[in-house]
């Protein structure tokens, strides 16, 4: 065991973790010429397009230092905020964590709350500055930077370049000295935390795990401590490109377990493995729940792929454990899921995941954020608002609290007025400015977590010129004076259009939302009020146009009252149609509302 290293590597986006990743597998001698390619651990055909890691992937190396072998088993981590989820899980089976920081951008937001997590752990830090190979780079001045973070030596920073294979011999010799070997009792009772799964159409669910005391064989009957239930472990073995079995894992490794489970459902993420004859007494201390920021509704476009659509989401909820969702029905869209998400981008790769692994068509409602409601018969009673629609009446309503969030936004100091600006735009209120550098400024916020979810980070990156990286943590709810816009088609409210918006804010966004309706939804051969309304108050309205066919054609010259008749019937004809026809939504409207900005 004391020949065994686990270890993550953490990062601001694009500081080159997958590429790191790379070239310690080609040092290890772990890949073949034959399979090697850019990013090789980013298996999904999404984390390749958009050059992103979504998933934490595991990996084992075999390594000789000092005449000794080593198994390394490296975990590579998403650096986005919205997958943070699946770092924290990453860092609870490691000992030590690579903190990489790139010479050129220096340290950013996410690099400091990945480091914190890491720290929270008890983890052993070493500090990698990547990419000095890069002309803009400023080795000497980021060295300063990561040695003020973490209180370390400037000697103990090791400068490297993924992308030349620089510093790697030195960045695998200091795992190896400075990381500490797994601690744990081979002769205890088998005690396993599990740190991830996938489903695999052919071999039901593969769950990944990392032994903290005992053993597990292959063929023995194991037990899930959270579910109770009992498996055999059918195959056994540790991950490399590819899975490779092995009879037996001891204590402070990482492998996988193949039990043939089918039902999603059974495993979860965080449970322990123990032997099911002599159970361990104390499950493992997993991690914290998941807290989805961000609610949708995701419906199927045909209601009969109802049951199809839970049954992709519950795989999907395997391979992506901060996926929260409960059956919800709406009006307008039928059966179907209300979901929480960690933010827009998880939002996003989860609709593409869904269309792409599980050809899956869905409707998205407008995402919004949980609110606390609390009505005059008794105010201390909470009603949980995740749906506009779950609002109560404005008479019988007393308050409403919204999420508020601690964000921390490091940027050049050039941009520091756009981005105040931006911040008070969006309810913002400054709770600290501290200069890093001459250059560089770490400014704190309490914003309401509803104003960033829709395009903040957008619009973040427009207004610094992609210099601002961004972070947030939640810090409870505070009392808020919110509304709710209902939109009317036809005088029918879609309720997969309300949105619950603050008061002084109501009037501009009901305006928008009509006028991107009005460009989006197809003309139908009746006039189609488009009404955006506060309770029974109507706030602002468009009229979309009937298609109308000319009637009067046919009459050249004659009478008047001849081409009247004509068009008196076709007036007929159209009232009668307004009244039965109803208006068909396009899934364009329902993103539309996301983007009133562009």
């Amino acid at each position: 065991m004391k020949n065994i290293r686990n270890f993550c590597i953490i990062a601001h986006i694009d500081h080159g973790k997958s590429t790191l990743a790379d070239r310690l597998l080609d040092f290890t001698g772990s890949v073949t010429d034959r399979e090697k390619q850019d990013q090789l651990l980013d298996n999904m055909d999404l984390e390749r397009e958009r050059g992103i890691t979504i998933k934490s992937h595991a990996i084992q190396m075999e390594y000789v230092h000092n005449g000794e072998p080593y198994i390394l088993n490296l975990i590579d981590t998403p650096g986005h905020v919205d997958f943070s989820y699946e770092v924290s899980r990453s860092i609870v089976a490691c000992e030590g964590a690579l903190l990489i920081v790139d010479a050129a951008q220096s340290i950013q937001a996410q690099t400091i709350s990945n480091l914190y997590l890491a720290l929270e752990n008890d983890l052993e830090i070493i500090p990698v500055l990547n990419k000095i190979d890069l002309p803009s780079a400023s080795p000497e001045e980021v060295t300063d930077d990561i040695v003020d973070l973490l209180g370390c030596d400037a000697s103990e920073v090791i400068p490297a370049s993924a992308k030349t294979g620089l510093g790697i011999q030195d960045i695998l010799d200091a795992i190896i000295d400075r990381i500490p070997a797994p601690k744990g009792n081979v002769d205890e009772p088998l005690q396993a935390l599990i740190f991830d799964s996938v489903y695999n159409p052919f071999r039901g669910v593969e769950t990944y795990f990392r032994v903290l005391n005992g053993k597990i064989t292959k063929g023995q009957n194991i037990k899930f401590i959270a579910t109770g239930k009992n498996y055999f472990a059918d195959e056994i073995g540790t991950l490399k490109l590819k899975q490779f079995p092995r009879k037996e894992i001891k204590a402070g490794d990482v492998g996988y377990v193949i039990t043939g489970i089918k039902e999603a459902k059974e495993v979860k993420v965080g449970d322990t493995i123990t032997d099911a004859k002599n159970p361990t007494t104390n499950a493992i201390e997993g991690f914290e729940d998941v807290k989805p920021m961000v609610f949708a509704g995701i419906y199927p476009v045909d209601t009969e792929d109802y049951e199809e659509l839970r049954a992709s989401m519950e795989k999907l909820q395997l391979n992506d454990a901060s996926l929260v969702f409960l059956p919800e029905s709406s009006a307008a869209l039928g059966f179907g899921f209300r979901c929480g998400f960690l933010g827009m981008l998880h939002l996003e790769i989860i609709q593409e995941r869904l269309e792409r692994e599980f050809d899956m068509t869905v409707i998205t409602t407008v995402p919004n954020v949980s609110y606390h409601a609390f009505t005059n018969k008794n105010p201390d009673e909470v009603v949980i608002v995740n749906n506009p629609s779950d609002l109560p009446e404005p008479s019988t309503l007393n308050r409403v609290e919204e999420p508020y969030i601690k964000a921390t936004i490091i940027t050049k100091s050039d941009f520091v007025g756009n981005v105040m600006s931006l911040c008070i735009e969006k309810r913002g209120q400054i709770t600290n400015q501290t200069y890093l550098t001459t250059e560089r400024v770490e400014l704190s916020f309490d914003m309401p977590l509803a104003e960033i979810v829709f395009d903040f980070y957008d619009r973040l990156k427009t207004v610094s010129k992609g210099y601002a990286s961004f972070d947030y943590a939640p810090i409870g709810l505070r009392a808020s004076k919110l509304v709710r816009v209902d939109i009317l088609l036809n005088a029918q409210t879609v309720d997969a259009l309300s949105a619950l918006v603050h008061a002084d804010n109501a009037y501009t966004i009901g305006k928008k939302m009509t006028e991107k309706l009005k460009e989006l939804i197809p003309r139908q051969q009746f006039d189609i009020p488009v009404q955006a309304a506060i309770g029974a108050k109507i706030i602002a309205r468009e009229t979309i146009k009937a298609l109308r066919k000319d009637v009067t054609a046919k009459c050249y010259g004659g009478d008047i009252s001849r081409k009247r008749k004509l068009l008196e019937k076709q007036k007929k004809g159209k009232k009668r149609m307004r009244q039965v026809g109803n208006v068909e939504i396009p899934q364009q409207a329902f993103m539309a509302v996301l983007k009133l900005n562009d």
